[in-house]
Order: structure tokens, then sequence, then C-alpha cells
């Protein structure tokens, strides 16, 4: 059975993904923040850019590339330039201080897919005023294609691996549903742990599970040793399935939130605990 609120392994996953990023996080902070200057270079400029127009306050002159050396790595920066007007990017110095803010949204964003209004709100902030509906498009277009590159990267050789799933509430084809979010957490062969893949899906029968784990197969995961899950009967199934050999254990946290049903007296929900 999954559970809706105490999710170990689904917690785990969302800190890990804000706390130590994932792979190419980096490039995708440039994306981000690259986007948001270009954005802040036209409002200052009054045109977008090739655009003709009499308004204007100045021209673009090409961009000045820079390395900020950051706790998720180095991040490649273009740093608009202008010409016939001075112009330096507030949300430079906006995103640089509000890396954490950066990595939830992001990690939202990896989670549950890019929306507009998840990238709206992330590049006013960055900006610092209202974006167009067109700007939106642009920065949600190439923030999905890094988030994408994310998804599908190659996975290795991971001897241990946790299975977990939590429902949300997400919308779904114009209206919202509880749809079970699947994630698969990796400790690697130095003893990292990672997150292999998170997927959302309708519900947890066994052909999203299926379909959840070949993928990863065919990302390459291989040389797993033991996986540790709730005894969910789809996930079960699915395993079995894929992986037939591998041996399984059952998750602690869910055997002894499942043994919590069965103590007949309150004060000995303590012990059964520990």
């Amino acid at each position: 059975m999954t559970c809706k609120t105490d999710c170990t392994q689904f917690d785990l996953a969302m800190e890990l993904l804000i706390d130590n990023g994932f792979d190419g996080i980096a490039d995708t902070i440039g994306v981000l923040m690259n986007t948001a200057m270009q954005i802040e270079r036209s409002r200052h400029l009054n045109a977008e850019p090739y655009e003709r127009n009499i308004s204007r306050k100045g021209y673009a002159n090409g961009y000045k590339p820079k390395t900020m050396q950051t706790r998720f790595g180095k991040v490649s920066l273009t740093i608009p330039q202008t010409r016939g007007t001075d112009f330096y990017p507030q949300s430079l110095e906006r995103g640089l201080r509000s890396e954490r803010a950066l990595k939830l949204a992001l990690a939202e964003m990896y989670v549950q897919g890019v929306s507009t209004g998840k990238v709206a709100k992330i590049t006013e902030e960055l900006c610092g005023f209202e974006v167009s509906s067109s700007e939106v498009s642009r920065a949600s277009k190439a923030l999905d294609e890094q988030l994408h590159v994310w998804r599908e990267r190659p996975v290795g050789s991971c001897p241990y691996v946790y299975l977990d799933a939590r429902y949300e509430k997400v919308r779904h084809g114009g209206i919202v549903v509880s749809s079970a979010v699947l994630v698969a957490i990796g400790v690697t062969l130095t003893g990292q742990r990672e997150v292999l893949g998170i997927s959302v899906k309708l519900s947890e029968n066994e052909v999203h599970w299926r379909d959840f784990l070949s993928h990863l197969k065919d990302r390459g995961l291989h040389g797993i040793k033991l996986f540790t899950s709730d005894a969910h009967e789809g996930l079960r199934a699915a395993r079995n399935a894929i992986s037939p050999t591998v041996p399984w254990q059952r998750c602690q946290f869910h055997l002894q939130q499942n043994a919590q049903k069965y103590v007949p007296r309150q004060k000995m929900k303590k012990e059964v605990a520990e």
C-alpha cells in the first residue's frame, strides 16, 4: 500500500534533487538565467531582437561569455550587451542569490513536467517584472528540452534500488485528478544515492510500473542486487516481469506502517514502531 504523506523514499528523492541537483543542472540553470537576461534586455531596449521600432532606447550588441562558479557547478552564461545605453541584467544577481529557489523550481518541473505557470513565476522572480506569454513560451521550450535530456540520461550499475510512489493532485486532460508519482532511487557502486527516475502515472497498476522499470532498463540500469519497496501487487508483478531473478526486500518503514493497523492498544504503537 502506498503512503500518502509519510513517504520516505519520495521525500528523500525530492531532497536529493533540491540539495544535490542532478546531472546537467548547471547547464539548465544557465539556460534559465540566459533566457531571463535576454528578456530583461529586450524590456530595457523597448524592442525585441531584430525588431524595427522607432521607440527603442538603444541596440543589442551581442553577448559577453562569463563562467560563474556556484554550489551546483560552473554555470556558463552569456551576458547580453547593448549599444547606445547602459545596461546590466539584474536577473543575474537575483539568480545567484536564489540558488535553493531555483533548485526547488527545477526539481518540481523535473517531477511534474514544465508548465507555463511555473516558468512564468520563476522567470518573473528573476527579471523582477511580469513577462509576456511569448517570453514564457520561449523559456518553457528551452527548459523542456534540457529537462528531457535529464529524464533520458543514461544510468549505469546500481546494486541497490529503492522503489516507491505517492499520490498527488495533477492536471490531466483539463481536470485535476489523483495520480501516482513513481520514483526510483539507486545506490551506486561508490555508495552515493542518486535519483534514477521519476514518472507521473494514472495509477500504480502493473502496466505503469512495468513501463517505468522497462524505461530504466532501456536507459542502461543493470547490476541490481536488491530491490527494496512496499508489497504493492502492481509493483510486485512488474518487478517479477522485468527482473525476476533480483532479490526483493520489503521496506521496513512500510512494514511498520502496515503493522500499526493491527495494534490493539494506542500505548503499544510506540513499541511496535521501534
